[in-house]
């Protein structure tokens, strides 16, 4: 039992460090983005164009992959064997290319439609450009489809190295493309850089699966057994999947209007920072246990099932809390430091950290939809999460209405925080109500620890960043030193806390610790 949890420790620490540096990558390739463009017509019509393929390959066909393909592979495995495991993934993997295919096709024929239901700029020429860019980019969608399939394979096989360099590789091909051909090709030539990259992160699974000698041949076969039970799934799951991608469509929509089209760019630069922070340590959780979790609703081991989940949750948010403090307390040095020079001037830093401060009210919510979402995929059940996406999506739309006028973009950004959260409480009541919950007495007592612990923290960050401004040089150096500080400071000021409090993963970060200088 300590062997495999070492070994899943150290998967999740591999894939982490691995996606750590693609979320880094990304950062420096939006930095890139934001010294060039801004928050100026061609960013807030890229940002658009760009998104209109990914949602639509989020809402239709990522559930697919990754809520009904995995838990179906994995009952291939454990019932029938690795040839008829693959026999079915090739089955997949043609089924998907035809559907993202067909899909694509459309996409480019109407991107002016999609531009309108995706954004509402003043500006003509603003939607314009966006309509062709959306034309170039739409073949993502096909790229997106083959490419997730591939990763949903080698996930079910416990295979996460080559996954998590997906995002590394497409955004050192967006960098280079920065810093070698911008100048000469423009926003056009960056949505065919972005282009390149998708269709790079489908070729980098293939030597893996070569090596796990998985050998798929073309099956369009839409009623073989395994699709069946694909598509049975796919439906409520795939409603279930649209919460972010559909939160995130609303919100742009309705920051098109903010700021002559400016406040599309904004939620989309600190969405983007948001989800490298949050994003790096809870997707990667989340993409290990998964399978896991697959495995052992399979087996019938609702005991363990239960116990991963509890654990996973109180691990995850033992680290989300003071993420999201910090990242409250930081946010506007923090956005200067990563986006800040050239065309990216005061007014952008003001309004897209403003942005981010509101947004990363709701990352604990993030992390937990995130969490049993999965919990609920695995055991097949996708009609709750539909439920409670629907409603949350309700509360998203309403609260963009409502605060938008008044608040301007902290009011899109506190919206989509609040709708998060509505979708988490709403996936963790039916599992309390069922007896498989993962609240107690002592879990509620850790999280009122972890919060008071992060309150602490947050304000130590804060007296830390006010005290240390006025003294610090200017410029980036002067950013990085404080960025440092504050993060230093926090981090031993929550860390001591969680030990005085006694928290496990604080105990288990001081024994590793000792034994490490024991070692040394």
């Amino acid at each position: 039992m300590e062997e495999r949890q070492n070994n899943a420790t150290k998967t999740i620490s591999m894939v982490m460090i691995v996606t750590l540096i693609g979320k880094v990558l990304g950062l420096y390739r939006d930095r890139l983005l934001a010294i060039h463009y801004s928050v100026g017509m061609e960013a807030n019509a890229f940002f658009t164009a760009s998104r209109i393929p990914r949602v639509f390959f989020d809402a239709v066909f990522a559930s697919a992959i990754a809520a009904c393909f995995i838990p179906v592979f994995s009952e291939y495995l454990e019932k029938k064997g690795k040839k008829e495991a693959f026999r079915f993934a090739g089955n997949f993997i043609t089924v998907m290319a035809l559907l993202t295919a067909a899909l694509t096709l459309l996409g480019m024929a109407f991107p002016q439609a999609l531009v309108a239901v995706f954004a509402d700029y003043a500006d003509p020429r603003t939607t314009a450009l966006a309509a062709s860019l959306t034309r170039i980019m739409f073949p993502t969608v096909l790229f997106s489809g083959i490419a997730f399939s591939l990763v949903g394979v080698l996930q079910a096989q416990d295979h996460f190295t080559a996954p998590a360099l997906m995002s590394a590789a497409s955004n050192l091909v967006i960098i280079l493309y920065f810093l070698l051909l911008d100048s000469k090709l423009g926003i056009y030539g960056l949505a065919l850089a972005y282009l390149a990259g998708w269709l790079l992160q489908g070729l980098i699974q293939l030597p893996p699966l070569v090596r796990l000698g998985c050998r798929f041949r073309p099956d369009p076969n839409f009623r073989s057994e395994g699709m069946k039970k694909v598509f049975a799934l796919m439906g409520p799951v795939m409603v279930s999947t649209w919460v972010q991608p559909i939160n995130l469509v609303i919100n742009s929509r309705f920051g098109s209007r903010l700021y002559d089209g400016a406040g599309v760019a904004a939620l989309e630069y600190s969405t983007n920072l948001y989800l490298v922070i949050a994003g790096t340590f809870i997707l990667s959780i989340t993409n290990v246990i998964f399978p896991r979790l697959s495995r052992l609703t399979a087996g019938g081991q609702q005991g363990q099932f239960r116990d991963t989940i509890r654990q996973t949750v109180h691990s995850s948010l033992f680290f989300v809390l003071p993420m999201s403090a910090g990242l409250m307390v930081v946010a506007r040095p923090l956005i200067s430091f990563i986006y800040g020079g050239r065309e990216f001037g005061d007014f952008a830093t003001q309004i897209t950290s403003t942005a981010l401060v509101w947004v990363s009210l709701g990352m604990a919510g993030y992390a937990l939809q995130n969490i049993l979402s999965r919990a609920y995929f695995a055991k097949q059940d996708g009609r709750t999460p539909l439920v409670a996406g629907a409603l949350s999506i309700g509360v998203n739309i309403l609260l963009c209405a409502l605060l938008m006028d008044r608040f301007q973009v902290a009011g899109l950004a506190l919206a989509s925080a609040v709708s998060s959260t509505v979708y988490a409480l709403l996936l963790l009541l039916p599992m309390e109500r069922g007896g498989e919950g993962i609240l107690d007495r002592d879990m509620v007592l850790d999280l009122v620890k972890m919060a008071a612990a992060a309150l602490a923290m947050g304000l130590c960050a804060h007296l830390v960043l006010t005290g240390l401004t006025p003294l610090l040089p200017g410029g980036k150096l002067g950013e990085l030193l404080c960025l440092g500080l504050c993060a230093l400071a926090g981090v031993a000021v929550y860390f001591l806390l969680a030990l005085v409090l006694g928290l496990q993963e604080a105990r288990l970060t001081a024994n590793l610790i000792k034994q490490l200088r024991k070692r040394g």
